[in-house]
């Protein structure tokens, strides 16, 4: 049996390069909004953080997402994202 080649994507806050399961997309949309998508098919440019919630609050503290896109901050988002990844860990740690 082949090995799958596993698609590796960059971390936009930690820059390192893992698994896209250990990641979560963020989609950039034309209408320049962005939007946590957990699916990773949302329409727009996508981008990928790691499911972690001290990258997540790191990412807040430097308002790095907006800063990278050059775009004005998002109300709320960073809080969404915070709320959205601690549910994540709350899954897997059961």
């Amino acid at each position: 049996m082949r090995n799958k080649k596993i698609p590796l994507r960059k971390c936009i806050i930690t820059g390192e390069r893992l698994p896209k399961q250990e990641l979560l997309r963020i989609a950039y949309s034309k209408e320049g909004t962005l939007t946590i998508d957990p699916s990773g098919k949302a329409l727009g440019r996508g981008f990928y953080i790691k499911k972690d919630v001290a990258v997540a609050e790191r990412a807040k503290a430097k308002n790095a997402l907006f800063q990278q896109l050059k775009m004005k901050e998002q109300d709320g988002f960073y809080d969404e994202l915070i709320s959205y990844v601690k549910s994540l860990e709350g899954e897997h740690h059961g």
